[in-house]
């Protein structure tokens, strides 16, 4: 514990203020030259990060030590803060509970090489005796994708699961240790109408900024692609609060819906933060092949695998172009068992690092793997 700490501290507040400005420029360039993110190779270290019984934690809910990543690691959001790579993965407790049976609770690890990780001995968000209760119990908090704002600030967009209706949910923190619930992002929204609306995967818009992407505010507000089945669109002045849009009827206005006999012909969910770019808002999301009519037989059904879409920098709503073929699917062994047997590359986390692109994912509901991009 104490030399974890010493060498999160080191991590945390290594100078930062010695920049290149070459490796800056060369930054910008990547996103502003290139359309898409492509030829993402998985690593030779894979999965890189995955459960661990030895982790012990004495849940607030029932004072007892749990082991908090005893089944499951999964799922990760990932950030860049100074020279170091901090990943936020969902970990789960429980073994012989069924797949959504389980506790779950949000873990910190972090990495100077952004494969080789070292974990935090305890959860750094977890449901507890709080005003959050109601939501995040008793299936925790789940999915996490986190932010950098220009202040510095860090916001986590993740869901709260009370095995009845699941609710996209915020948090802030200034050091990703120690979080400060927000509660569900929707809970004001339209006078509370989609508080009990099924909510998940919350992407908020990025801009690669001296070599990190940073959350960017369009006209004034920060943008979120949001949804599970469907892609949404949600503007918020903060960050923390967001308000869904709607079409003229009062009911969302999908930005981006499943493709009949495509690789997401079941769902499209967002994945990682999106990036904005001078050809457009780029969204890497998590697309779903059905099982049985109107599903591919290019793919297995009910696999995930990873696309990209573009959205219109000027209208956020409007859908410019789509890449008919997914960029990752399940191909290691680790990918296709566990929790999810079909099959799983579930996007989450991406970060610019070392002059490369490294996207962490969840694979098959049970570990976390990682492809790079050169």
């Amino acid at each position: 514990m104490k030399r974890f700490l010493s060498l999160l501290l080191i991590a945390l507040y290594v100078c930062s203020s010695c920049k290149d400005t070459k490796a800056t420029q060369q930054n910008e360039l990547v996103v502003t030259n290139e359309k898409w993110l492509l030829n993402f190779e998985k690593t030779d270290i894979n999965p890189i990060l995955s459960a661990d019984s030895t982790y012990i934690f004495n849940d607030p809910i029932s004072n007892t030590k749990v082991k908090w990543q005893k089944a499951d690691v999964f799922n990760p959001g990932a950030v860049v803060r100074n020279d170091t790579v901090f990943v936020l993965f969902r970990a789960e407790d429980n073994p012989k509970a069924i797949l959504g049976g389980r506790t779950s609770r949000i873990g910190l690890a972090y990495s100077t090489d952004g494969i080789n990780f070292t974990k935090h001995p305890e959860p750094v968000l977890y449901p507890d005796n709080d005003e959050f209760a109601k939501w995040d119990q008793p299936g925790g908090i789940e999915d996490p994708r986190i932010v950098e704002t220009p202040d510095g600030t860090y916001i986590m967009l993740y869901t709260s699961w009370n095995k009845n209706v699941a609710r996209l949910s915020s948090a802030t923190s200034t050091d990703l240790v120690k979080w400060n619930k927000q509660g569900p992002v929707f809970e004001d929204a339209h006078d509370g109408k989609f508080l009990d609306v099924w909510s998940k995967s919350g992407a908020m818009v990025t801009e690669l900024v001296d070599g990190r992407l940073i959350a960017k505010k369009v006209n004034g507000k920060y943008l979120m692609y949001w949804g599970e089945l469907f892609v949404n669109l949600a503007v918020s002045s903060n960050g923390v609060d967001w308000e869904p849009t709607l079409k003229e009827n009062g009911e969302l206005l999908y930005s981006f819906t499943p493709s009949l006999n495509k690789f997401d012909s079941h769902l499209t969910e967002p994945g990682p933060p999106a990036i904005y770019t001078e050809h457009g808002i780029l969204l890497l999301y998590n697309g779903k092949n059905l099982s049985g009519d109107g599903a591919t037989t290019k793919y297995p059904e009910g696999t995930y695998c990873g696309g990209q879409v573009l959205f219109d920098k000027n209208n956020p709503t409007q859908l410019l172009e789509r890449l008919e073929t997914p960029f990752i699917c399940p191909s290691l062994p680790h990918e296709i068992s566990g929790q999810y047997k079909a099959g799983t590359t579930f996007i989450q986390g991406l970060v610019y690092f070392k002059d490369k692109w490294f996207l962490y994912y969840g694979t098959a509901d049970s570990m976390v793997g990682l492809a790079v991009k050169e």
